[in-house]
């Protein structure tokens, strides 16, 4: 086995490669991965964002009723057990 840098079919670097990258080259790589990862992104729409917002309220306050139910369970069961 040569010690050569090499990469795999996907693009990607070995690890053994980027080791021998200089600084600069490492920086350059980082950003150029990060350009490509953010292209990937697929932006909701008007109506998908809504519709998470909505989604998410709803949950925030089905939770917030129930922490406040338990809330006041517990602060009854305290003032039964403790008088």
């Amino acid at each position: 086995m040569s010690d050569a840098p090499t990469t795999a079919g996907d693009g990607s670097r070995s690890p053994k490669a980027e080791n021998k990258m200089g600084l600069w080259a490492r920086i350059k790589l980082f950003f150029r991965q990060i350009i490509g990862e953010l292209k990937k992104v697929v932006r909701p729409t008007r109506k998908e964002l809504g519709n998470l917002f909505v989604t998410v309220v709803v949950f925030v306050v089905i939770i917030m009723a129930i922490v406040a139910l338990l809330d006041v369970l517990f602060g009854e069961l305290a003032f039964v057990i403790f008088g």
